[in-house]
């Protein structure tokens, strides 16, 4: 038999034998790799309606706007630019009021034709283009206000009825519409007590006149008037060369925007949910370090004996190694491959399906990054958590192995002088934590992350509900993104829990010689279980210490750095809520670890020993 073969077969041999262990080999994994996926392509997904909306609108390649009348034979001038086929325009745009249902907002008036553009053409969803006395309203701001079709709205002194409502890919939907006129434009959340500049737009909304309407209500209001022109261009890519060769904003009195960044901009909700997705991989990463670590060190002492039957029979230590990694190596492929296609079908459940753009998300394409990315990902926790174990096996002695002797006790001066004097559950959960020491900073390292991970959630959810009272998210986007920190939190606290479980059962595997002998010295099963126990809930405190400070605070810190947030603005955890963070997770630590360790602390002793 070959040696590739007989180490597959092995392999696959064990992960038969203990069918468990590898479910949760693969559930670790599996969070992991699912998580990295989604935050890898859900910008993709998102893109799909942006693009979807630009083929139906003859969406423009260059949008150039001008705020002076007097500079108006400038932004002329780029119909007849080098590398420019086809133009809408310009059209004039004023900054009015619209009221609409009790309620008043900024808009951007834009006057177009009532016959089809070459360039930029919005798409009717409803109703009819424009015409004299009537205005067309873009889809999401229509949304927003909840205005359809043959409602009245005002704009200015003036009232129209509302004839149409139509998409467009020659801005971002609403709220972050872009600034058009000259006055300018203000969007995201604002202190309610701020006062804007007189004239200062804040999260407009983008409406549709007739050119003589629009004249007309500028005459009225004797307010600037800007320019807009939409452009075609011979080859879309090279949008942003176009701009810098133009020269960009003409002195400040012109300015462009390229269809790449309209794209970034329609895509922002999905930035930052990528952005917090990618972060939550990277945690839930090292939690299936940790857990693989502790899942391998107690597989690897249930193996003792095969170990030593393998290399009986003739296997080098480097045989033995290559069969004990071959198993998680497998393992990791399988929790990639599920990984990719998981993500790949869900990433479209956590776009927002805006009503200002065309068409939903769609299952987004696998690029070779993403595969590599991913799987590297999958095969890293597996290399790092089990080649030590596996090596330091494969390196033990034969004759020891297939003894499978219990494990001689490490004898610290200190730690018997603490715990002599201590109760005996108590005694016995110091020796029994200080037997694997290496443990014990893998169970702290674990709940730290958890923690850290949870007072990151409680902020972001403080910050999500100021920016809807503030105007900065919409309901909706509000909504998506806490589906995002919903699937981060579920994630995170599953792998969290049966982190704990695998923590107590392989110390209880590991200590069952040494249980077993307590217990024939006269502790009882009672005392055994409370011991194995308590055992994983002191970790667990000074993990939850070190993950509400500094782990928290740095995780958020990073978070702001990646997006460039104000963290004196946001609202930290109060002290009460940190304090019961901590206590809730020593509890369900110890809720978690009492059945592994009730099991563990009945066996028989006479068998095991």
């Amino acid at each position: 038999m070959g040696r590739i073969l007989l180490v597959v077969r092995l392999a696959l041999r064990d992960l038969r034998r203990r069918r468990s262990e590898a479910v949760l080999l693969l559930i670790t994994i599996l969070a992991a790799t699912t998580t990295l996926t989604l935050g890898l392509v859900l910008r993709d997904a998102a893109s799909d309606p942006y693009e979807n909306t630009r083929a139906a609108t003859k969406g423009p390649d260059v949008v150039a706007t001008i705020g002076q009348s007097a500079d108006l034979a400038s932004l002329e001038k780029l119909a007849t630019a080098s590398g420019v086929t086809e133009h809408s325009g310009p059209y004039p745009v004023i900054a009015e009021k619209l009221g609409a249902s009790g309620r008043t907002s900024d808009v951007q008036v834009e006057g177009r034709d009532a016959t089809s553009a070459a360039v930029d053409q919005p798409e009717v969803t409803q109703g009819s283009w424009v015409s004299d006395g009537g205005v067309v309203l873009e889809a999401a701001f229509a949304n927003s206000l909840d205005v359809g079709v043959g409602d009245s709205v005002t704009l200015g002194d003036r009232s129209f009825k509302v004839v149409g409502v139509a998409v467009t890919a020659a801005m971002p939907p609403y709220p972050g519409a872009s600034c058009i006129v000259s006055v300018g434009c203000i969007n995201g959340a604002i202190p309610q007590d701020q006062q804007l500049p007189a004239g200062l737009l804040h999260n407009p909304g983008l409406v549709w006149l007739t050119q003589a309407d629009v004249r007309s209500l500028a005459s009225a209001a004797q307010g600037s008037m800007s320019y807009v022109m939409n452009l075609k261009l011979a080859d879309p890519d090279e949008a942003q060369a176009f701009v810098d060769s133009i020269g960009g904003d003409h002195g400040g009195a012109m300015s462009m925007q390229t269809w790449e960044s309209i794209l970034a901009d329609a895509t922002d909700l999905a930035r930052d949910s990528q952005i917090l997705l990618l972060i939550g991989a990277w945690l839930l990463g090292l939690l299936a370090v940790a857990n693989l670590s502790v899942l391998v060190g107690g597989r690897m002492a249930d193996q003792t004996r095969r170990v030593g039957l393998l290399k009986a029979v003739g296997g080098t230590p480097g045989l033995v190694a290559v069969v004990l990694l071959a198993e998680y190596l497998l393992v990791a492929i399988v929790a990639a491959a599920a990984g990719l296609t998981i993500g790949a079908l869900t990433a479209p459940l956590l776009t927002e399906s805006s009503a200002g753009l065309v068409g939903s998300a769609g299952t987004p394409s696998l690029t070779w990054f993403t595969i590599g990315s991913v799987t590297a990902v999958a095969l890293g926790v597996a290399v790092v958590a089990t080649a030590v174990p596996a090596v330091r096996a494969a390196r033990s002695s034969t004759v020891s192995a297939l003894a499978d002797a219990a494990r001689p006790p490490r004898r610290t001066g200190w730690l018997i002088a603490l715990s002599a004097r201590l109760p005996v559950p108590l005694l016995l959960a110091l020796r029994v934590a200080a037997r694997r020491p290496r443990r014990v900073v893998l169970g702290v390292v674990s709940i730290a992350v958890t923690v850290s991970g949870i007072y990151v959630l409680l902020v972001l959810n403080a910050f999500l509900g100021d920016q809807s009272d503030a105007g900065g998210y919409d309901e909706s986007q509000v909504a998506t993104l806490r589906q995002v920190l919903g699937v981060w939190t579920v994630v995170l606290l599953s792998l969290s829990a049966v982190n704990a479980i695998v923590i107590t059962w392989a110390t209880v595997l590991d200590n069952r010689h040494a249980s077993a002998l307590a217990r024939a010295l006269g502790a009882t099963p009672q005392e055994m279980t409370v011991a194995l126990a308590a055992a994983q809930v002191l970790p667990a405190l000074v993990g939850a210490v070190l993950g509400v400070f500094p782990g928290g605070w740095a995780l958020f810190a990073a978070i702001n750095a990646i997006t460039g947030g104000d963290s004196d603005k946001a609202t930290l955890p109060a002290p009460w809520q940190l304090v019961g963070l901590v206590l809730a997770t020593v509890l369900a630590v110890a809720a978690l670890s009492a059945v592994p360790a009730r099991l563990g602390g009945r066996r028989p002793v006479t068998a095991t020993l």
